[in-house]
């Protein structure tokens, strides 16, 4: 467990840094709220890590292993390129702020492929509902290090040495990887194109329905009927984080011209907000086992959105720090209990012969809005009142909530033997599943 927490915290560390840490700095030097909310495209990596996931599943540099070997090399690469993030002024040099935060972001993106692909390698089905939210508590307690440390450190001894120091902070992680075991039990795909292909065409077989009839069996229709179930788990995966998305980064923004200053909003982001966010997690993953996956979905889901509406509140309240800390540690709460659920829910998803690719696939889909809405949500905040912007974000979370109700029980919410054996073969359905795929979509075509 004290392996999971500090390998969480080096995870989760980076994030903040490119988002709500770099948007309180721009904020601090004048940066428009347009241009902040355009530097959510420095994200675009935790979209794409899919597309070099497979490199990172086949080959490996030659010390510490498959997975460990990996962690180590993004995690020095981390700190270094935060100690240089430190060495720009976002409003005299945006263009290079920009690139050192995308910078940051490939290798955090890479650490995360790596760390959940040896989170689920090294947890047992048993494992999981302690394992993974003390994971996410990690990942929490790092970005809180990353939104309040770095603030309050921002007033005390400026925004460079506050990134150097963050930057120091990854030495957690680098010190985890070094003391850690490596799983055994787990072997590199043979090729780069079994890397590449197998885990997307392993988790649509996995999930797939047969059909009753062998009529038209290759038209679109069937085939989409064939594959809804893995559609709309990955639907689900997109829709479950829109709302937060879009509130993500315009909240700090927000808060900052309320008329707090960087310490109070440190301060309450490291107290307050560190304890939502612990409690929230091992709550979450404690309530999971006694309520399942399913119903902790839906209703960690529906209060992560709910609490938006406090930012609402605390808008007619004006500048007051209790508020705020009641909107804060609410919000980290269910954050954190949300944050939990949906982790177990992707690393239920997952076949441990293809865990980095398949998990930063269906991690991706989750970050999707996340990059490519917050882009835009510097431009709805400028056009609608603040009550507006937030009713909006709690309205985005009821399209995730009923795709959720149709998801089939099988599909994550029991345990699946082929993601958890660990004795595990290549999947020998690929080539005909691909030529469904292919032939229906031909023949829709023409």
């Amino acid at each position: 467990m004290w392996l999971m927490l500090a390998m969480g915290f080096s995870s989760g560390l980076p994030l903040y840094l490119t988002s709500s840490t770099l948007a309180a700095w721009m904020t601090n030097e004048g940066v428009s709220l347009k241009t902040i909310g355009i530097f959510s495209l420095v994200g675009t990596s935790y979209t794409f890590k899919f597309l070099w996931s497979p490199l990172m599943d086949r080959y490996y540099p030659p010390f510490l292993g498959r997975r460990r070997g990996w962690m180590l090399v993004t995690q020095v690469l981390l700190a270094a390129a935060l100690f240089a993030m430190g060495q720009v002024n976002p409003r005299e040099d945006a263009w290079t702020m920009a690139a050192l935060a995308a910078l940051v972001a490939f290798f955090s993106a890479s650490q995360d492929i790596v760390a959940d692909a040896y989170r689920t390698d090294l947890l047992s089905v048993e494992e999981r509902a302690l394992g993974v939210p003390t994971f996410t508590l990690g990942y929490r307690i790092g970005m809180l290090f990353a939104m309040a440390g770095a603030l309050t450190l921002s007033d005390i001894i400026g925004w460079k040495y506050s990134y150097a120091a963050m930057g120091a902070l990854m030495s957690v992680g680098i010190i985890a990887t070094l003391l850690a075991p490596e799983p055994t039990k787990t072997q590199s795909p043979p090729t780069l194109v079994t890397a590449v292909v197998h885990p997307f065409l392993d988790f649509f077989g996995r999930y797939a329905r047969a059909l009753t009839t062998h009529e038209n069996r290759r038209s679109l229709g069937n085939v989409i009927k064939r594959y809804w179930v893995p559609i709309t788990l990955l639907a689900f995966l997109i829709l479950f984080r829109v709302g937060d998305a879009i509130a993500f980064r315009m909240t700090t923004s927000f808060i900052l011209k309320l008329g707090f200053t960087n310490t109070q909003l440190g301060a309450i982001q490291k107290g307050v907000g560190m304890a939502g966010a612990i409690s929230g997690a091992l709550i979450g993953g404690m309530l999971l086992i006694k309520i399942g996956l399913r119903r902790g979905l839906f209703l960690f889901g529906a209060a992560q959105a709910l609490t938006n509406l406090l930012y609402i509140a605390l808008q007619a309240r004006g500048a007051d720090p209790y508020f705020l800390a009641l909107t804060v540690g609410a919000d980290n709460f269910t954050g954190g209990m949300g944050g939990a659920a949906i982790t177990v829910f992707m690393t239920a998803l997952c076949n441990k012969k293809f865990s980095a690719t398949q998990y930063a696939l269906l991690s991706s889909l989750g970050a999707v809005p996340m990059q490519l809405l917050g882009a835009f949500s510097g431009f709805l905040a400028e056009s609608v009142s603040w009550p507006s912007f937030f009713i909006f974000t709690t309205i985005a979370m009821v399209p995730a909530l009923v795709v959720l109700l149709v998801i089939p029980n099988e599909a994550g919410f029991t345990p699946q033997p082929e993601a958890a054996t660990e004795e595990l073969t290549y999947p020998t359905q690929a080539p005909e599943a691909a030529a469904e795929l292919a032939a229906a979509a031909k023949k829709s075509a023409g």
